[in-house]
């Protein structure tokens, strides 16, 4: 399996060979405050398997061992590296493929700083675009 994502503008671009070890949807305050958003999707992959085809992403580090990677250009973040904790592994924002679809997560995790409101999401109206 070979996957290709990157940034929003285009700078950063990488990709991912072989069979990702995990996909998952993560709801810690870290993820949150990092994105901006209630959520995120993540793909786990051994280190090796990810490859820089374009550009080279910043790193800030978040917290502790955590290092974040993101575009210096547009902000679009893209990998999550914690040694201590996952060793070997890089996250992948799974949102940045060029095809988000290809890959559905299979659990979420860090469920106990899950917001209280985000248990019921999917029951909210759908709107097909903005309202009117």
């Amino acid at each position: 399996m070979a996957l290709s994502g990157g940034c929003h503008c285009g700078a950063v671009r990488y990709q991912i060979t072989g069979t990702p070890k995990d996909v998952a949807l993560c709801h810690c305050v870290d993820c949150r405050r990092n994105s901006g958003a209630p959520v995120m999707a993540w793909i786990g992959c051994a280190e090796e398997t990810l490859s820089m085809t374009k550009g080279t992403p910043k790193v800030f580090k978040s917290s502790g061992a955590t290092l974040r990677s993101f575009c210096g250009d547009c902000g679009t973040g893209l990998f999550y590296r914690n040694a201590e904790i996952l060793p070997g592994i890089v996250e992948v924002q799974l949102a940045t493929l060029d095809d988000a679809e290809v890959l559905p997560p299979t659990s979420q995790i860090q469920v106990a700083e899950r917001l209280g409101w985000m248990k019921r999401a999917h029951e909210l109206p759908e709107i097909q675009r903005f309202p009117e």
